[in-house]
């Protein structure tokens, strides 16, 4: 990489008080030594979203030790509109690469990195679970297994896009292909970021699909009944959103 790249990493947190310490703790180290190399520059910036515990108070205890660590505290909740959000201001600083990871650490920072180095001439990168190379710890449950694969071919007959996984909370794009899709997302929840890929297909930006290593963590605040129908909802809002029915959502 060089060292002129300035990258953007956004971690969306919602009570994450049991776990954000150790993140961020793995997260800044791991970038740190990367710049005291000069292979990039770094900021993490933590959106804190309608939280109620002390994942405020943690992320203010590590800015003490890591001075590339930033946040909002939003009172607005949702995945996706903390992510979103934290597109918005970090594209006001002048980022060349701008990401988001989610805060339970199932994406190590290694990982992670994995995207940066992969991105090259193309416009995004995001990591899959569902691709050869690919690594899952522990190995998923069939339920887990036979949801995503559904989700999936939804996404791939109603939205044509390519990818095998769209699901997996790391992703990263470059400036300019984030700009010009940033206000055209319609979603703002769990599909926030399908929406995202399809927005930057339509433009004819790459994105390419990359092999990581995934751990799945204690204390997931994700319901899989309860979040599988609003994302089955979500694509097919999606979908109407861009078609000559558009006019239905609003009925």
């Amino acid at each position: 990489m060089k060292d002129k790249n300035k990258i953007c990493i956004i971690i969306p947190a919602y009570n994450e008080e049991k776990r954000i310490g150790g993140t961020l703790e793995k997260y800044c180290k791991f970038f740190g030594e990367k710049k005291s190399k000069k292979a990039l520059d770094f900021e993490i910036l933590v959106v804190i979203n309608n939280t109620y515990d002390r994942t405020e108070y943690i992320v203010k205890s590590h800015q003490k030790k890591c001075r590339e660590l930033k946040y909002l505290n939003l009172k607005q909740g949702g995945k996706g509109f903390a992510v979103i959000q934290g597109f918005k201001e970090a594209l006001k600083k002048g980022f060349d690469i701008l990401g988001f990871v989610d805060a339970d650490m199932a994406t190590s920072p290694n990982a992670f990195y994995d995207l940066i180095t992969n991105i090259k001439s193309y416009d995004g990168a995001i990591a899959s679970r569902y691709i050869s190379g690919a690594r899952v710890y522990p190995k998923p449950t069939w339920q887990r297994i036979i949801a995503s694969r559904i989700f999936n071919t939804l996404i791939r007959s109603l939205l044509f896009l390519p990818y095998k996984d769209t699901q997996c909370g790391a992703k990263i794009f470059k400036k300019d292909a984030l700009k010009k899709c940033i206000n055209n997302l319609t979603l703002s929840q769990w599909a926030f970021d399908v929406d995202m890929l399809y927005q930057l297909k339509k433009m004819g930006y790459k994105i390419k699909e990359v092999p990581t290593i995934w751990s799945d963590k204690k204390y997931s605040k994700v319901n899989l009944k309860k979040a599988g129908w609003s994302m089955f909802l979500a694509i097919i809002r999606l979908r109407i959103l861009n078609s000559p029915l558009k006019k239905l959502v609003k009925f």
